[in-house]
């Protein structure tokens, strides 16, 4: 599998996971000039706004340590262009980072919520 691969399972799961927990999956892959966020969900007023970051190993870290401070950035931007144009009552942003196993073809989810842009 190579990194795009990768990162589309990754986003496939957290959808799958976020629905599991009652949420409606608004959009995918938002994205504009300076920003994108991978996933916007929606669960009663609320708009939750989703980066997914997946890792094969941790020979590099856990995927959420990549979430570095231009990661956030890129994603504030995002969602505020989002934000201007909806109007939502209600909003967060969080962090799903997802460890994928080859071998037993399995995968750990952690769910960060409200994470600090």
């Amino acid at each position: 599998m190579n990194k795009y691969q990768i990162g589309r399972l990754g986003e496939n799961l957290a959808e799958k996971y976020f629905k599991n927990k009652g949420f409606l999956t608004i959009l995918r892959n938002f994205k504009v000039r300076g920003g994108e966020i991978d996933l916007i969900c929606q669960k009663g007023q609320r708009y939750t706004f989703i980066e997914v970051k997946t890792r094969t190993s941790n020979t590099f870290g856990f995927p959420e340590e990549a979430m570095t401070y231009a990661k956030r950035q890129r994603m504030k931007t995002a969602i505020f262009r989002f934000l201007a144009e909806h109007k939502p009552l209600k909003w967060q942003a969080d962090l799903v980072s997802i460890e994928l196993d080859k071998e037993t073809k399995t995968a750990k989810i952690r769910h960060f919520e409200n994470v600090e842009l």
